[in-house]
Formats: C-alpha cells, structure tokens, sequence
C-alpha cells in the first residue's frame, strides 16, 4: 500500500495531501469534510472527489493546509486532492475529465500579492503623474 503526497498553492495558502487506499474519508486539518465550514468552501473541495466519482470511494484522504483565507485554502486544497487523485489513477482519462471541468484543478493559479511601492503608505499601485503642462 503506497501512500501518494501531493501539494497545492492558491495566494498565501499551501495545502498538503496525503493519499492512501481505503473508505473514502477526507480529512482537512484532522477535521472530517462534512463538518467543514463554510459550505461554499466545502462545496469547491468537494468537485474533484464528485468528479473522480468510484476512485475517490477506494482512497483516503488527508489534508494538511494552513496560509491564506478561507477560500484559498479551500482551493489550494482542491489542487491538491485532484493531483493526488490523478497520479493514483495513473490514466489520462481522469485528468481529461478535470482539465475539460477546471483548469486549475490541476494547474496552479500563480497570482499572488503586489509588492507595495515605497512612499506609498501600503499602496502597490504607483502614483498617478501630475502634468504641469
């Protein structure tokens, strides 16, 4: 029995996914997934095992996550979980499937925070130019 470890990224959240055969239980944080809240964020970790249907029935899951909001968390986690589940099905099918779905179940989202620009007061964007003329 071999166990698969994946990761995922969305912003500042860094999810870690650790697959192995067995029931079909998720956990995030040792927190079961239908007692995670909120249920939007549930419903987004959800779409890869929905999509991955029978294969997501043999295998547990369990997930490490921490960085970011509620949100990003809960999309770094569900990258993390359809890379996990593609390699363990090891065919072209399933990843077919979340590509045709989602992109970025499978490909990270690489935007992150501006820089904030100097004399700025927290500001990233640059200031507006004044013309004289």
């Amino acid at each position: 029995m071999k166990v698969i470890q994946t990761s995922g990224k969305r912003k500042r959240a860094i999810a870690r996914a650790s697959l192995k055969q067995g029931k079909g239980v998720v956990k995030i944080n040792n927190l079961n997934l239908d007692s995670f809240q909120p249920n939007f964020a549930k419903m987004k970790i959800k779409e890869p095992l929905i999509i991955a249907g029978d294969t997501a029935n043999k295998v547990d899951i369990q997930i490490n996550v921490n960085g970011g909001g509620i949100v990003s968390q809960a999309e770094a986690s569900r990258l993390a979980i359809a890379r996990a589940l593609v390699e363990y099905s090891k065919g072209d099918k399933l990843k077919e499937e979340f590509l045709d779905y989602d992109r970025h179940l499978l490909v990270a989202d690489t935007r992150r925070k501006e820089a904030s620009k100097p004399n700025r007061h927290g500001q990233a964007r640059a200031k507006r130019q004044k013309s004289y003329r």
